[in-house]
């Protein structure tokens, strides 16, 4: 005898009014943008990701100590480096000078983030539990130095959803290549899937200018909700499938950003005077590639994407460095000189045309590398790696501007004082964001994991 018995989701898919399948494709649809914990300070972040690390000793933390005892052993402990091949203190070969109304030293390598230094809060404390590349990319944007966790960025769109349902919610603009380290430190790790990045190349403009539907739009919107009905049947059927959701989200935002991107990417409408602020008519073309990123992320913040990473190009001097560029071991001021050149116009551009635009108050860049450069040489003429104090800035909506946090010592090895971790950046970053670092969780494996671990506070000495 066969059993006429149907479970009651069976008996709403079949119900003649569909009354059921209605209700759960309500469920079951992108659910856009989430209330935050608290009043929000922004709604957007955009991270320029310096990958190989800058040394905070030639960009934004002077010591005049270096330049006195040039050649002289370190008279510091020194612990383990990377390569552990110690030379005596090596001084900066660029000089510094006071910049804005704060005074705020910079080095002549950014002269034009210098110009914009009472925009900046610099932090010059920053410390890191990594001492190499792909380990310290890992941290700096997961918190964890291994694969397997989800980015800042997918904890972000996770708490905050979508202000845009036709474009994801976190994206990276990756004409640099992926750092050391792999895709895999942009990915939402446990997360559902719909929450880690998706990877735009500006470079292919043309060709995304003309992505379109192979057929006309009705046949394609019709087969496609023909897969996501029969995705949802199967999941009404079987119990609630977070990855069958994942996906019927993910086909969903794959079709409507075949209107969306092409769009984004065109820059017809921009002047040609915007342009020049960002230095897309450079000579250089990793300036011009670099400031046609951080035009793109101006545009995606304006369309409500929660966060947006930059990738750094390679240098055409050292192609074999492309997932470091930064990374001196040698050479330090001819790559240092090279890869300030790239980026120094185009983020000042940011910053300016964000205040232009209305958007700075709203939106907060974050620039760093994964650690900073030791002050002794490696060699005759580089830098180790540094991750015991070095600095990052970050500027915007709810940050004080022209302020200094945090210090190294005389040498610029070791923070000193208000050493900061990246769990207290990203945990200061969330409350931005009117997150609380605490309650965003997410269970996994019997655990309620969080992006700042059980670690991690808000600095309210950077806040406004």
């Amino acid at each position: 005898m066969l059993n006429t018995f149907i479970s009651r989701r069976e008996m709403l898919l079949r119900a003649s009014t569909g009354f059921g399948l209605t209700a759960f494709a309500g469920l079951a649809a992108e659910p856009g943008a989430r209330k935050p914990h608290f009043n929000p300070k922004l709604t957007n972040v955009i991270f320029c990701f310096m990958s190989g690390g800058v040394s905070h000793v030639d960009s934004f933390d002077p010591k005049p100590r270096l330049e006195r005892d040039a050649g002289k052993p370190m008279p510091l402990p020194v612990k383990p480096t990377m390569f552990n091949d110690v030379k005596g203190i090596m001084p900066s070969p660029w000089s510094f000078r006071n910049y804005g109304q704060c005074g705020m030293p910079v080095s002549e390598l950014f002269p034009h983030m210098g110009a914009c230094a009472d925009d900046l809060c610099l932090i010059r404390s920053m410390t890191s539990t990594a001492n190499e590349h792909a380990q310290g990319n890992y941290y700096i944007h997961t918190g964890q130095p291994f694969l397997g966790f989800p980015n800042a960025g997918a904890w972000i769109n996770y708490g905050l959803g979508s202000e845009n349902r036709n474009l994801p919610g976190f994206v990276v603009l990756a004409s640099g290549g992926v750092p050391l380290g792999g895709i895999g430190m942009y990915g939402s790790g446990f997360l559902p899937a719909e929450h880690q990045a998706s990877l735009l190349y500006p470079e292919a403009v043309e060709a995304l200018n003309n992505i379109k539907p192979k057929e006309e739009d009705r046949e394609q919107q019709r087969r496609l909700s023909f897969v996501a009905g029969m995705d949802r049947q199967y999941t009404i059927r079987s119990g609630a499938d977070p990855q069958v959701e994942t996906a019927i989200r993910n086909y969903e935002t794959a079709y409507r950003m075949q209107t969306a991107v092409p769009e984004l990417m065109d820059l017809k409408g921009e002047t040609e005077a915007t342009k020049r602020l960002y230095g897309m008519d450079s000579s250089n073309a990793a300036t011009a590639a670099y400031g046609k990123q951080c035009l793109l992320a101006r545009r995606l913040v304006e369309r409500g994407v929660r966060f947006v990473e930059l990738t750094c190009l390679m240098r055409p001097s050292d192609p074999g460095q492309m997932g470091n560029p930064w990374d001196q071991h040698t050479l330090l001021k001819e790559g240092h000189t090279e890869m300030a050149l790239q980026v120094d116009q185009p983020i000042a551009g940011l910053i300016k045309d964000l205040k232009a635009r209305g958007l700075f108050e709203q939106t907060l860049i974050v620039w760093a590398g994964e650690f900073g450069r030791t002050p002794f040489a490696q060699g005759v003429n580089g830098r180790d790696h540094n991750p015991f104090g070095f600095s990052i800035w970050l500027a915007g909506g709810g940050v004080k501007r022209g302020f200094i946090y945090g210090q190294t010592d005389e040498f610029g090895y070791y923070a000193v004082e208000n050493s900061m971790t990246v769990y207290d950046l990203w945990a200061t970053v969330l409350h931005l964001l009117g997150l609380d670092h605490e309650r965003l969780t997410y269970r996994f494996s019997g655990r309620d994991y969080r992006l700042s671990d059980v670690h991690g506070r808000v600095i309210r000495d950077l806040l406004s």
